[in-house]
C-alpha cells in the first residue's frame, strides 16, 4: 500500500515539476448553469408526421427560446488592454447599452475594462458579444451564472475609474499591461494537478530538494469563511485595498502567509473569485522578487464550472445581491452524491452556521460583513458585537435575506 502511494506521488510530482505549457487563450463564452448556449439554435425543419425526429438539444420551440432570452444571468469579464481615450470608450459603451436592461459595475480606464453586470440573457449576452467584436477582446474569457430572482445589482454604474480594482494607492502605476509581470495563468485542469501535487509535496517534502508549493487566497476573510480551497490559509484582511501579503519586509508577521518564504524555491498558487485581483496583486509580488507566481485562470468560478468542487469546500462568495453561490450553480451535479456541506462559524459566538449568507453590521459606522447565527442576530439587534450594539447610529434589524441600502443613505438620518 505504501509503495503504491509512493508511486502515485512520484507521478503527480512529475506533472507538478514539469513546466506548464503556454496556456492557449481561446474565445470562450461559457454556458450559464441550466441555461442554453449563447448562440441561437440552428433553424429547425418543419417535418411531416412520418419524418424521423432528430435529437438536437438546441432545437427548441420558439416560445422556449423567448423564455430563455428573458431569464436573468450575471456576466463577468475583464481584460488588460491599452485605451488611448478611455472616456470615449465609456461613451461608446453607454451608447450601445441604451434601451437594454443592464445593471452592474463596468469600469474602464487606460489599462482596460472590468465588468460585472446582470440582465436578461438576451441583453446581457448582446453586450458581451459586442465587446468581443473588438479584436483586442476577441480572446477574452466571459463567464456567466444564473440570477434566479432577477437583477443582482441595483443599478448600472458604467464610468471611467482610475483603478479597475480597489487597491491602496491605486493600480495606475502597476505594469498590468505587461503579461510577463503578471502571474502565469493555469487552466482549471492544470490547477487541479497542482493541488494534487501539493498534497504529495506535503507528505514527501524530503524528496523535493527543498522545493515548496504555497496556496495563496487573495481574497478577504469573510470570503474564505464561506468557502475556500483546502490548505489555503485564511486571509487576515477584510478589504482587498489593504492586502499586504509579501510586503512585511524584515519584520516578522505570522498572519502573512508569504512571510519568510523562499522567493526562488516556492511556487505560489494564487486564486480569487474571477482572476483580476490575482493578476493585479501578482505584479506587486513580482516587483518584490517573487519569481514563481501562478494564478487560476478565470478564478474559482471558472474552476467550479470546469472541474466541479474537487479540492474546494463550501460556497463561493460573490459581490452582488446573491452573496453566496453553491458549486452546483456553475456545474450542476445531477445524479451525483451531494458533497458534504461546509459549515461556517458565527462571528459573534463561534457556533456553527449552515446558511452561508452574510449580513452587514447594523452599526453604520462599522458596516462589517459577517456570518451570524439567528440567535446572535436577534440578541445583538443585527450588530456584530456588543460594542456596536451600544453605538449611537444603528439601523434596524432586517428580517430574512433583506439587505441594507448603501450606508451613506443612513449617515445623516435618524437611526432606529
Amino acid at each position: 500500500m505504501a509503495s503504491s502511494v509512493h508511486r502515485s506521488c512520484h507521478r503527480l510530482l512529475a506533472l507538478y515539476l514539469r513546466p506548464p505549457p503556454a496556456p492557449a487563450r481561446h474565445s470562450f463564452s461559457p454556458h450559464p448553469a441550466r441555461l442554453r448556449s449563447f448562440f441561437p439554435a440552428p433553424p429547425g425543419c418543419r417535418l411531416g408526421t412520418h419524418a424521423i425526429t432528430l435529437a438536437e438539444p438546441d432545437l427548441v420551440p420558439p416560445e422556449e427560446e423567448d423564455d430563455d432570452d428573458a431569464r436573468f444571468i450575471v456576466v463577468t469579464f475583464y481584460k488588460f488592454v491599452p485605451f488611448e481615450d478611455p472616456r470615449a470608450e465609456v461613451a461608446s459603451h453607454l451608447h450601445f447599452l441604451q434601451g437594454r436592461d443592464i445593471h452592474g459595475r463596468i469600469y474602464l480606464n487606460e489599462q482596460g475594462i472590468n465588468a460585472q453586470y446582470s440582465g436578461p440573457r438576451k441583453d446581457a449576452v448582446a453586450y458581451a458579444d459586442w465587446v468581443k467584436k473588438d479584436h483586442r477582446f476577441c480572446d477574452m474569457l466571459v463567464q456567466t451564472s444564473p440570477a434566479l430572482t432577477g437583477h443582482a445589482f441595483p443599478r448600472l454604474k458604467l464610468r471611467y475609474k482610475p483603478s479597475l480594482v480597489q487597491l491602496e494607492g491605486g493600480s495606475w502605476h502597476l505594469p498590468l499591461l505587461d503579461p510577463s509581470m503578471r502571474a502565469t495563468p493555469l487552466t482549471p485542469s492544470m490547477w487541479k494537478e497542482r493541488l494534487e501535487a501539493k498534497a504529495c509535496l506535503d507528505v514527501s517534502s524530503s524528496e523535493t530538494s527543498g522545493r515548496r508549493l504555497l496556496l495563496l487566497d487573495v481574497r478577504n476573510d469573510y470570503e474564505w469563511d464561506v468557502g475556500h480551497f483546502e490548505g489555503a490559509q485564511r486571509p487576515n484582511v477584510d478589504c482587498f485595498r489593504s492586502t499586504s501579503f509579501g510586503l512585511s519586509g524584515e519584520m516578522e508577521n505570522p498572519s502573512d502567509p508569504l512571510d519568510g518564504v523562499d522567493k526562488e524555491k516556492t511556487d505560489i498558487l494564487m486564486y480569487c473569485t474571477g482572476g483580476i485581483r490575482c493578476d493585479v496583486y501578482s505584479t506587486i509580488l513580482r516587483k518584490k522578487g517573487f519569481r514563481n507566481l501562478y494564478t487560476l485562470e478565470g478564478g474559482v468560478s471558472n474552476y467550479l464550472k470546469a472541474e466541479g468542487p474537487a479540492g474546494w469546500v463550501g460556497n463561493l462568495f460573490v459581490f452582488d445581491g446573491r452573496l453566496s453561490l453553491p458549486p452546483a450553480t456553475f456545474r450542476p451535479s445531477e445524479g451525483e452524491e451531494e458533497e458534504e456541506r461546509w459549515v461556517g462559524r458565527c462571528y459573534a459566538c463561534g457556533s456553527e452556521v449552515v446558511e452561508l449568507r452574510h449580513r452587514n453590521c447594523a452599526n453604520i459606522d462599522c458596516n462589517r460583513l459577517y456570518l451570524s447565527c439567528g440567535w446572535c442576530a436577534a440578541e445583538l439587534a443585527g450588530c456584530c458585537c456588543s460594542g456596536c450594539k451600544a453605538a449611537p447610529r444603528l439601523r434596524p434589524l432586517l428580517p430574512g435575506h433583506q439587505r441594507y441600502l448603501k450606508w451613506h443613505v443612513y449617515r445623516d438620518a435618524d437611526c432606529c
